[in-house]
């Protein structure tokens, strides 16, 4: 639990194949079922503060109440997640903080020094979600992620879905 931000609620690991990393978080690691989305439709995304229109897929799977995501980005368009990748990274990229009052986070991680990177919007003014860096830990990536709209609804459907599952269907595609 972070006294500044609430629980981790969510790793999200940037990789180069989204299927080959399905197969692996579900046969060697047990976590689903999943729900892969294999192009996302983001209503609006900026990049260090540049329109920007990446190709992302992404998928989403719980483990008890953290909630695991696969982000595979699809083409070169300027974003953080292209900045992982072409240092020769793949794998954990961010953790994530999930809250119903978006704006107040924001405006707070802000006064408190962080580094807007990239961010976004997805399903509606209430899917709002924004990347920040620390300049006292480089390589940090915090999500923060407003959850008081549909998505706050589908993240509890997933959760649910991971209850109890008993390994068939191990990935719905959306």
């Amino acid at each position: 639990m972070s006294r500044l931000f609430g629980p981790i609620r969510q790793n999200g690991y940037v990789v180069k194949d989204i299927e080959a990393a399905l197969r692996y978080w579900v046969e060697s690691m047990g976590v689903g079922p999943w729900f892969l989305v294999e192009k996302v439709e983001l209503d609006w995304f900026r990049h260090r503060g540049e329109e920007q229109s990446p190709e992302l897929s992404i998928a989403l799977a719980n483990s008890g109440e953290l909630q695991v995501e696969l982000i595979q980005q699809r083409d070169a368009t300027p974003t953080m997640y292209r900045e992982f990748l072409d240092a020769g990274h793949e794998g954990l990229q961010h953790v994530a903080f999930w809250s119903t009052e978006y704006q107040a986070l924001y405006d707070d991680m802000l006064a408190k020094g962080y580094a807007l990177g990239h961010e976004g919007q997805i399903g509606g003014e209430r899917g709002r979600f924004a990347y920040f860096e620390s300049k006292a830990h480089p390589g940090s990536v915090i999500e923060i992620s407003d959850i008081s709209g549909p998505k706050g609804e589908l993240f509890d459907f997933i959760r649910k879905a991971a209850v109890g599952w008993d390994g068939k269907t191990p990935v719905h595609r959306l």
